[in-house]
């Protein structure tokens, strides 16, 4: 059935998952970002219900659908004010790209744990000097006999803490051309050499950001995520359901601080009516759920053709559904804030640290500008600047 109308299954999905993300709620995830601990029992939760690896195949324990399924499952958290960050990270990047290009072994020794939530894996590919621009990562990798050498560093590096591992982009010497190539490492956490260090962020999150350095990690040559020379194909699996995740959490954070406006307008009287029928109130959340709608389309279209196999119309659109996302986010906070007035700064109504949040999806995992950059070269055919 085509994206535009959900399948009676995925309408399905949406309402179990609502269920279980209304038994948690903001509070719980504000007192676990407060508290310094990450959303164990939330987590624990969706992994028994299956949700965690609705994406990933049946025979290694997931449960057979695709990113339209867990993109659902992490728009429908959001909404309920408890998003699962790592979902964006362990499941859709990490299992996407060991489902499609890891070795029988690696799919045997990684899926199952990552489906059922006793594992997790981070991913790593941003760096301090190359940041948007991956053909400057520095992070390399020689071949020492049978043996890696990784020697690098990443930043903003999303829950290594509790990962078991990291998947680590990198780049190798084809033996052919000299030229460097990316390849896809998977560095366990106590690997020797491999340390890390929390970046202090103004933003208040159950999920930490680390720098990570990788000096001279040795890894055998089963830490080589499929072929050596396939590394942009395998790394770009992985990016696209970022992408089209990215934009799920986006929605789901624009839906639940639009609900908490409405709510508030729709009761909160200042004069005769309440606030809600006056039109400049009522018209910009208007603007803001249609805003959100639209961006829901497009993340089912791209997720739709991903699922598909068409890794190119993919590219496009879960570049499109995450800008498209991301804006319609933004909005939507900014303008719930607004609503609420003075009680939109409190505590109480906890809509004001969204306003942090909410910017992220426009910076990660990748800014606007880029996206506006790869629509302006691959969908306009416009020339490049760089």
């Amino acid at each position: 059935m085509s994206p535009v109308i959900e399948t009676e299954e995925h309408q399905a999905l949406r309402a179990a998952v609502a269920a279980l993300g209304g038994r948690y709620g903001r509070d719980y995830l504000s007192r676990i970002a407060r508290e310094g601990g990450h959303p164990d029992e939330l987590w624990a939760d969706a992994a028994k219900l299956g949700y965690l690896g609705v994406n990933l195949p049946e025979e290694y324990g997931g449960g057979g659908g695709g990113i339209a399924e867990l993109a659902i499952v992490l728009e429908e958290l959001g909404a309920a004010g408890c998003p699962l960050l790592m979902m964006v990270v362990s499941p859709a990047i990490c299992g996407t790209v060991i489902s499609r290009f890891g070795t029988e072994e690696q799919k045997r020794g990684w899926l199952p744990g990552l489906a059922d939530g006793s594992r997790t894996m981070a991913f790593g590919i941003t760096e301090p000097d190359a940041g948007s621009n991956s053909h400057r990562i520095t992070t390399t990798a020689r071949r020492d006999g049978e043996d890696w050498i990784l020697t690098g560093r990443k930043v903003f590096i999303s829950g290594v803490d509790i990962a078991d591992a990291t998947l680590i982009v990198g780049r190798t010497e084809d033996s052919r051309t000299g030229r460097l190539k990316p390849c896809l490492f998977i560095v366990p956490r106590d690997a020797a050499g491999f340390s890390r260090s929390v970046i202090d962020m103004e933003l208040q999150a159950a999920e930490k950001q680390f720098e990570l350095v990788l000096d001279g990690v040795r890894l055998p040559a089963s830490a080589l995520v499929g072929d050596e020379d396939a590394g942009l194909l395998q790394l770009f699996a992985g990016l696209n359901p970022e992408r089209i995740m990215t934009a799920a959490f986006a929605i789901g954070m624009g839906r639940h601080a639009l609900g908490r406006a409405v709510e508030y307008a729709k009761t909160r009287q200042v004069w005769r009516d309440p606030i809600g029928a006056h039109q400049a109130i009522a018209h910009p959340l208007a603007q803001s759920h249609i805003e959100l709608e639209l961006a829901r389309l497009m993340t089912g279209r791209a997720a739709a053709l991903y699922d598909a196999g068409d890794d190119v119309g993919a590219g496009e659109a879960a570049n499109m559904a995450k800008y498209a996302a991301a804006e319609a986010c933004v909005r939507a906070v900014d303008q719930s804030v607004h609503t609420l007035g003075g009680n939109g700064l409190t505590r109480e109504y906890g809509l004001a640290s969204l306003i942090t949040a909410s910017r992220v999806a426009r910076i990660a995992p990748v800014s606007r500008e880029m996206i506006l950059n790869f629509i302006s070269h691959q969908t306009l055919g416009l020339p490049k600047s760089y």
